[in-house]
């Protein structure tokens, strides 16, 4: 599965340009990691199929014993006649000419005890095999629904920022959940189904056809029609369905937008707004909905009718039939109830059609998702960071002519050319859009730059594998993002250290003493986003989550903007520890904050505009005198 670098909210239209076999083909690498199961699955139809097909005949051939129309001999004879052209073996043959002798003895009851005992045999073997397929297919529907959901998720964790910048998270969530459901059901109860209704039918025309061709031809040409509408209105089900999944992603994406801005909804008194809002989208989701129903709704209601016009159609022509005793009344019985068979699995296989649409349609959206190119790829030959050496001072990061836009042409930063040298602290300040996150963002690689070169101690960092690259950069945002789970964990994230290196990370980083007042200390369980920690304790955990990685580059984007006076001196004495030795790039707000670095960069609509000390930017009396001089300003009063 692979997509095009269009948004995921193209238009439908565009979509269902694509075949629906190409869609198809495109989950078939999924089927075939459990071919056992469904070979199983397949293997099954035979005696399914032979079982339901012959329970008319047994019922007609007991109506036909008790009017004394015909012995259950004939039938066998006729079975047997059918052996004899296929040139089976031998001992086939003679099994079955020695059962037909038997019945020849038969009396009425012992025939109709026979039957009912065939019957009943039929019966068992065919809602027990029907127990086991049904088993299997949803076993082997809900695992190819997991492993879609697997990759799927994988791939979208691998994208660019620059995608997430443009796509909803309810869009997203829509995707992975209930696209992905509905995809796991044309496995579960559509794929599988409609081949065993489609050989479910040929089975039954092919005994019809055995019994009385008129007959079977009459049912048989019902089915030219039936089809027909069926394509028809699956066609329609098809977009109105789109739709419907459309404006369901529309009403998860306003849903997730409320609850993350909850606050400012309820601070700027927007609760009614709102409401009517998510009133109006969950409205045109209705009526898509109502859309599929009713195309949904017809296929159903004309396979009704047509099935009631195929028993009325064998009445009247096997009841004409029958008073001219040119059929018998269990032949006819036979009929009937193949009349409604014929089309109990073809309404079985309208309701699957409509399951397969929906998941043709799943398969439409994922496939826009899976196709989003992985911007940002590891090279094939890739480079390591030199390691450390007492003679080679580590931690050099230059930008040489770099110019980078999110929108083309649209440029955030133009020509860009500067070195941090190792063990350098540099503040990057500048008015609000010059580009400060920009630079930080591109050092890391969460964008990839338009033009020039980022390098990381003489290295492209396009030559370096994203692992090792974020290794040796770490990174501590204003806002400490925290997952759903114990302390430890958010702190490690996933990567193997023990209690003691955890512990040891926060001790350096003085917060130890914050984290063992919590209940369970280092056990602590969070919630998600850390609703039951105050800002200054999540940005705690963050100072904590980069010592432990020790990279020898250390990125601090306003970060103890969100810490009270008492806690920020306690951790600037525990940043100077952890910046020893080490390169640091500030992002800074707070000039006042930054007077002591070695090396301020101002930056000014995408480029630099002056460079130095805090004191000689003072006398140069440029932008960077301007902005100091305006908070100083800001402050006093």
């Amino acid at each position: 599965m692979t997509s095009s670098s269009a948004s995921p909210a193209s238009s439908g239209s565009k979509r269902r340009s694509q075949g629906d076999w190409r869609l198809i083909l495109r989950v078939v690498p999924y089927a075939r990691r459990y071919r056992r199961e469904l070979l199983t699955v397949f293997s099954l139809l035979i005696p399914l199929s032979v079982a339901g097909a012959l329970q008319p005949i047994l019922v007609g051939q007991a109506i036909s014993a008790i009017r004394s129309e015909s012995q259950l001999y004939d039938a066998v004879a006729w079975l047997f006649n059918g052996l004899e052209n296929l040139s089976l073996p031998s001992l086939i043959n003679s099994w079955v000419e020695g059962f037909a002798a038997l019945l020849q003895g038969l009396t009425l009851p012992e025939t109709i005890n026979l039957l009912t005992v065939l019957l009943l045999i039929t019966v068992v073997i065919r809602f027990g095999l029907q127990s086991v397929q049904g088993y299997l297919v949803q076993k082997v529907g809900q695992e190819i629904t997991a492993d879609i959901r697997n990759d799927l998720f994988a791939h979208v964790l691998s994208l660019a920022v620059r995608f997430f910048d443009r796509t909803p998270v309810g869009q997203l969530i829509t995707r992975l959940t209930n696209d992905v459901e509905a995809l796991g059901d044309v496995f579960s109860t559509g794929a599988v189904g409609i081949v065993s209704d489609l050989f479910s039918i040929l089975v039954i025309v092919l005994f019809m056809f055995l019994q009385q061709w008129q007959l079977a031809l009459m049912l048989v040409l019902l089915l030219i029609p039936v089809t027909g509408l069926i394509i028809f209105f699956q066609h329609r089900y098809r977009s109105a369905n789109y739709k419907a999944r459309e404006e369901l992603s529309a009403l998860n994406s306003n849903l997730q937008e409320n609850i993350m801005g909850i606050s400012i909804v309820q601070l700027f008194r927007r609760e009614s707004y709102n409401a009517e809002l998510f009133r109006q989208i969950n409205q045109r989701y209705v009526t898509a909905i109502d859309h599929t129903i009713f195309y949904d709704s017809a296929v159903s209601a004309t396979l009704e009718w047509i099935a009631f016009i195929a028993v009325t159609g064998v009445l009247w022509i096997g009841g004409v039939q029958v008073v001219g005793e040119a059929l018998t009344l269990g032949t006819l019985s036979t009929f009937i109830l193949y009349s409604q068979r014929l089309f109990f699995p073809l309404q079985q296989l309208a309701e699957k059609f409509t399951a397969i649409q929906a998941g043709l349609t799943a398969v439409e959206r994922i496939n826009d998702l899976m196709n989003q190119p992985v911007e940002i790829r590891d090279p094939e030959h890739p480079q390591i960071l030199p390691v450390h050496s007492n003679h080679q001072p580590l931690g050099e990061v230059k930008f040489a002519d770099v110019s980078f836009a999110y929108k083309e042409e649209d440029w955030v930063l133009k020509d860009l050319d500067f070195c941090i040298h190792p063990g350098e602290k540099v503040a990057i300040v500048g008015p609000t859009g010059a580009g400060k996150s920009s630079i930080i963002r591109l050092l890391c690689r969460l964008y990839e730059i338009s033009k020039g070169q980022i390098l990381v101690d003489g290295v492209d960092v396009r030559d370096l594998p994203q692992a090792e690259l974020r290794r040796h950069v770490g990174v501590i945002l204003q806002d400490g993002f925290i997952f759903a789970g114990d302390v430890k964990s958010n702190i490690s994230l996933g990567e193997e250290y023990s209690l003691e290196a955890v512990k040891a990370a926060a001790e350096q980083m003085n917060v130890a003493q914050f984290i063992e007042a919590l209940p369970d200390g280092y056990d602590t369980i969070l919630r998600e986003r850390g609703t039951n920690l105050s800002g200054g304790q999540k940005q705690l955990l963050a100072f904590a989550r980069a010592a432990i990685r020790n990279p020898r580059i250390l990125v601090l984007d306003e970060a103890t903007a969100s810490l009270d006076v008492g806690t920020e001196a306690v951790i600037q004495e525990a940043l100077e520890r952890l910046l020893e030795g080490r390169t640091a790039i500030i992002i800074a707000h707070r000039l006042s904050t930054i007077r002591n670095v070695d090396r301020i960069l101002v930056l000014n609509r995408g480029h630099l505009a002056e460079s130095g000390s805090h004191d000689q930017l003072m006398e140069q009396d440029g932008l960077y005198a301007s902005l100091y001089r305006l908070q100083l300003l800001g402050q006093q009063v």
